[in-house]
Parts: structure tokens; sequence; C-alpha cells
């Protein structure tokens, strides 16, 4: 396989939403609607909560996706890092649930998330909400869909239109200088961007700390939908380093990212004056 989609790459991304909907029902068995989850939990060094979920779901993966692609690497945010995906060509990059907080809670708001890189540039991707019936698939130049159907981003080039999701206290320092719609959070950052990708909202911004597991998924169905996700001041997103963390963030519709980035950086600028 190449960076382009070959013959067999379709196949491929289907036998990957076929997993990625069997560990789904792993998750959902141990979820609750509106209530705590089922599972036993416990946190991990860092402090963030972890659930038997997430291990099952994670140990699932990991075997049916090294039988489908045994040369690709892997990288999961519930398995010990390994230093050889930085000399492979193909990585699996995968959060077993991404929300796990949601998860716990009762909340619909949590995915399972796999991509494929290829040298570092998703190639394949599939985000699955199993409680909000929603599984988002995006092959490289192929296209987005969810549930099937090919998606879109919106076409909306106003911020005075615009409804966009995001930490609260970034919303806040936007809203200083840019009327638009602030959205209710949404836990799981795979879904703030697919939801972004298929119209819902219209742009999401992303608080520094984000890891790959996160966001690789959702950055191929985000821009096959023709939407775009950059750095906080425009760079682009960088995969399979050594250290996987991301700054600050930017998606949205590709019509929205010009004057979104211009509010930004008067955002920046007029933070740094009051320094």
């Amino acid at each position: 396989m190449s960076a382009s989609p070959l013959p067999i790459a379709p196949d491929l991304l289907r036998a990957v939403r076929d997993s990625c909907l069997e560990a789904g029902e792993i998750a959902v068995a141990l979820f609750r609607p509106g209530a705590m989850t089922a599972a036993r939990t416990w946190s991990k060094s860092g402090g963030s909560p972890v659930t038997e979920a997430d291990i099952g779901v994670d140990t699932f993966l990991r075997i049916r996706l090294s039988v489908l692609m045994p040369e690709a690497a892997w990288l999961s945010e519930e398995t010990v890092d390994d230093e050889l995906r930085l000399s492979r060509r193909f990585v699996w990059v995968v959060d077993p649930i991404d929300g796990t907080r949601a998860f716990m809670n009762g909340s619909p708001d949590w995915a399972v998330c796999v991509a494929l890189l290829d040298e570092g540039k998703p190639i394949l991707g599939v985000v699955h909400a199993p409680a909000c019936n929603a599984t988002y698939t995006a092959l490289l130049g192929g296209g987005a869909q969810r549930n099937g159907v090919t998606i879109a981003a919106s076409l909306k080039t106003s911020l005075a239109a615009a409804r966009i999701a995001g930490p609260k206290p970034m919303l806040d320092a936007l809203a200083r200088l840019e009327t638009f719609e602030p959205t209710e959070k949404i836990p799981s950052l795979a879904l703030r961007l697919v939801r972004i990708a298929d119209g819902t909202i219209d742009a999401g911004l992303v608080s520094p700390d984000a890891r790959d597991w996160d966001i690789a998924a959702a950055d191929l169905v985000l821009s096959e939908a023709g939407g775009t996700l950059t750095g906080g001041t425009g760079q682009p997103v960088i995969y399979n380093r050594e250290t996987p963390v991301h700054g600050m963030l930017v998606a949205s519709s590709a019509s929205l990212a010009a004057p979104l980035m211009s509010a930004l950086q008067r955002m920046r600028d007029g933070q740094s004056q009051r320094i």
C-alpha cells in the first residue's frame, strides 16, 4: 500500500469499520445511558481515568488490526509506547474510548477511534460512536461518510453565523472579539471534529495537549469532508513524532478557516498587549 488509495484499500476500510463496530459492542455492554458505567474504573499515573472497557477495546483492536496489517506499528492511549513506530512506514493509531469521562458518566458522546498512518499521514480513519448511532469513515482521496452516506463540512463564510465548539475559556476569549454561536460541550475531541465534517457544527477549538490518538482518525474524516485541522497559527498537524502531543489546534470548514484564524490572531495580539 502507498499513500494513494489502492484497490484493496476500500476492503481494508470495511474491515477496520467492522472491527470498530465489534469493539463498540464491548464498550456498550458496560455503558449505562444517563448513569455511571458498570465498568471497573481507576486512574492512570497522570490522573486521567481509565475503565475496563478501555482496556478491553484496546486489546480486541490490537489483535484484530494486527491481523489486518501485521507490518504496521502500534500507537494507542492504553498501550505502553513502543519506539519501533518511529521507524515504521505504517502505524495504527487507536483511542479505544475517546471521551472516557463521558462514557463513565453516561453521556453518549464517546467514540472508538482508529487511524492508519502512512509515513505520518492519516490514510484511513474510523470514528465509531455507538451510543450516538454514528459511524464516520474516511479513506485518503475517497471522501468521508457517516453511516455510509457522504458528508461535507458547511459552506458558511462568516463567524457571525457559525456554531463553534471548544473549551469555555477559549470561546469566551474569542467572543470578546467576534459574534458567533457557542455550542454545548462535546466531551470527545474526535466527535468535535467529525461533527464539523458532517456540518452539525462549523468550527472547533482545541486546547493544548491533544494526542495523536485523539485526532488522527477524525482529522482524515474532516479533511475528506472539505474541512481543515491546523495548529493555532495555521501550521500543519504532524503525526507519529517521538512525543505525539500537540499544541492548540483549530478545526473548521474550509470556508471559515481564514476568518477564524484572523480572529484568533487578533485574540493573541490582544492578550500579548495585556501582558
